[in-house]
């Protein structure tokens, strides 16, 4: 059986003058060890040759980003100045989250692609979780080490007999937390899968999908090999991608 192929938009970032299109290592390793699937980068070009990615792909994997969607996306208030945004991966991933879902492509959303997936589907965010009443602070101290930063930082419970269940096979997990986003309402389409001690939704499923199609506001990526929970959540969603290499013409 051939190796899915597994598309991972990317971001594109203003370094040293030049733009580059860019995606973190720690995802692309995830793909390859923990999915056993190919990683293909996709630059942030639009809707440009989106039928010819979503023809050539197993899945999709929407990755975390230090950017924020723009909230016009989701009729949001302006966000504070100095905040980054890149509307090029919003002009990308947007459509290729709903096109996916057309063509019934495994997708996999973290962090940024977790709101993403939201976005896309009619939900709304919110842009300062820590300023809610009665909301934990959900970033990382950027002080510390890296270690430190994506060190478990809360419980989360997952939904009994969701698919996040049935994977872990327990009710709580211990999460990482980097964001300051995350679910204002959620899409109407999208079904809950796990929640913070505080109330916060940290995971949800896409009612309807053909195929694996979850998302999680944590961070499974980051030495994903070293955590069962991770390894089991990249395999289901490469085994995923392995089935719909099998139906897809040579």
């Amino acid at each position: 059986m051939r190796k899915p192929i597994i598309g991972i938009p990317a971001d594109r970032r203003l370094l040293n003058s030049h733009w580059f299109h860019c995606v973190g290592e720690k995802y692309i390793n995830a793909v390859v060890q923990a999915a056993d699937a190919v990683p293909v980068l996709v630059p942030a070009l639009g809707e440009r040759y989106l039928r010819e990615w979503l023809a050539s792909f197993d899945g999709i994997l929407f990755t975390g980003s230090p950017s924020n969607v723009e909230p016009r996306h989701y009729r949001g208030p302006q966000s504070d100045p100095g905040t980054w945004h890149d509307p090029e991966r919003d002009a990308t991933t947007l459509p290729m989250i709903n096109g996916a879902l057309e063509a019934g492509l495994p997708i996999f959303g973290i962090c940024r692609g977790f709101q993403e997936i939201n976005v896309a589907l009619g939900g709304t965010l919110a842009q300062k979780l820590h300023e809610l009443p009665g909301r934990l602070d959900h970033r990382e101290d950027k002080e510390q080490p890296l270690e430190e930063q994506y060190g478990p930082a809360h419980e989360i419970e997952l939904v009994e007999g969701g698919v996040l269940h049935r994977i872990a096979g327990s009710r709580t997990l211990q999460v990482n937390s980097l964001h300051s986003q995350g679910v204002e309402r959620l899409a109407p389409r999208l079904v809950t899968e796990a929640k913070a001690p505080d109330g916060v939704i940290e995971a949800f499923r896409i009612d309807g999908a053909k195929t694996f199609a979850l998302a999680v506001q944590w961070h499974p990526e980051w030495k994903v090999m070293e955590n069962p929970f991770s390894r089991a959540l990249f395999a289901a969603f490469g085994q995923a991608g392995r089935e719909h290499a099998t139906r897809r013409p040579r």
